[in-house]
């Protein structure tokens, strides 16, 4: 039996649910869209990749209006595709996975938050498709322009994958610490 380290297993479990929700669930057939999809939520899990990214200027990493300040403050075309496409990912991360936390009766957010999360993460996934830089391996630009157009189907989407997620922690014989050691 071959060794899966624990990183491999939670990629293995996300590519699984992603392609599952976005082909069979939504009829979004799109091979590198689920697989930005899976690789977003892999950098989400490692809490420090959204402060990488901003750290230099201490941004505050729930604050969409302070991440579109910075996006005037970064120096070329390739940090400012960065700061628009870590926008685009965190709306939607945040609008697919946690839209209970943007709703007008959170206690931190205010009235329209979740529509403004909607419209600034297609807004920002647009700007960072179109910026012209040579290493776009990681998220084309088409990928990018997809992900705006598609911005609330990819939502749901997220939605459904954390709903097959919580399910998948609550059946016998899959252990949630399996996914996470």
């Amino acid at each position: 039996m071959r060794f899966q380290s624990p990183k491999h297993r939670l990629h293995h479990f996300f590519a699984g649910m992603s392609e599952h929700v976005f082909q069979t669930r939504l009829g979004v057939v799109d091979p590198p869209l689920t697989d930005y999809i899976t690789d977003m939520l892999m950098r989400f899990i490692r809490s420090d990749h959204p402060q990488r990214v901003l750290s230099r200027r201490g941004s505050d990493l729930h604050d969409l209006s302070r991440m579109l300040w910075e996006t005037d403050q970064q120096d070329g075309p390739q940090d400012r595709r960065q700061v628009h496409r870590l926008i685009g990912d965190m709306a939607l991360f945040w609008t697919g996975l946690f839209p209970e936390s943007l709703e007008s009766g959170s206690t931190q957010q205010t009235p329209g938050q979740f529509s403004a999360y909607c419209s600034q993460g297609k807004r920002a996934y647009l700007i960072a498709s179109k910026l012209d830089i040579t290493d776009t391996e990681d998220a084309p630009g088409d990928v990018l322009q997809r992900l705006a157009e598609q911005f609330e189907i990819c939502a749901a989407g997220l939605r459904t994958i954390r709903q097959q997620w919580k399910e998948s922690t609550d059946t016998p014989g899959l252990p949630p610490e399996m996914l996470l050691d």
